[in-house]
């Protein structure tokens, strides 16, 4: 199999049916053998059973649903256990995410050789309190990680071979710092491409300051535990 397309979500019920329409577009104009796993969060609207459809309808989707909210991490730790593709891609459901950058995602990990290629939202449409927290954390991260080639950590369109997900544990908040993780493992070849970001089109946020507090102060006892 090609790819393996994770996406966690939270209440994305209103986003599901043009996103899944969306990746099915893209992965059928390139010819890509795939698998798209959901994984829901605890959602309390009707994510799951826009999911359920989905499963009924294509035999490329799977479901992974959790009884309540555990974060994100939680998420893409059981979608990456699930992954079946030589190429595993991540991204959010919101649709600010565009599966057209999957093709060269995958190209990138195939042909150039990348353990891992993170995107970069270059030109962000988030409010200031979103975007402000964002530049401070990627600053702390190239820091202590020594990777500076990456201006966003945090991206959800992430491209992975499927060794390199099957070789990191993400827990707590860690999802934010997938590359340094990942570099830790002993994947060094890590890349960034400029992705298209959209506004979000349906609902709000799940950005708290909480979380990013949390990631924050498990990137720090991180890189101390790795320095010792």
């Amino acid at each position: 199999m090609d790819i393996s397309v994770v996406i966690p979500l939270y209440n994305e019920a209103e986003s599901l049916p043009e996103l899944f329409s969306w990746i099915e577009r893209v992965m059928d104009e390139h010819h890509f053998t795939y698998e798209v796993i959901f994984v829901d969060d605890g959602s309390t609207d009707d994510s799951w059973k826009i999911i359920e459809r989905f499963k009924q309808q294509s035999a490329c989707v799977h479901g992974i649903r959790f009884r309540r909210n555990y974060g994100k991490s939680p998420g893409l730790h059981c979608g990456f256990q699930r992954a079946k593709g030589d190429v595993v891609i991540t991204m959010d459901a919101d649709l600010q995410d565009s599966p057209d950058e999957i093709p060269e995602l995958y190209r990138m990990i195939v042909e150039d050789g990348y353990d891992l290629v993170s995107g970069w939202k270059k030109k962000r449409y988030d409010p200031l309190s979103k975007t402000i927290p964002t530049k401070l954390f990627n600053a702390t991260a190239r820091k202590f990680s020594g990777i500076h080639n990456l201006h966003d950590f945090n991206c959800g369109l992430k491209a992975y071979k499927n060794i390199v997900v099957k070789n990191i544990e993400i827990y707590n908040d860690m999802h934010r710092y997938i590359p340094y993780l990942a570099k830790i493992a002993g994947f060094n070849k890590i890349g960034e491409k400029v992705v298209h970001h959209q506004a979000r089109k349906y609902g709000k946020t799940k950005f708290g300051l909480d979380r990013f507090v949390n990631g924050y102060l498990d990137l720090i006892i991180r890189f101390r535990k790795a320095s010792f």
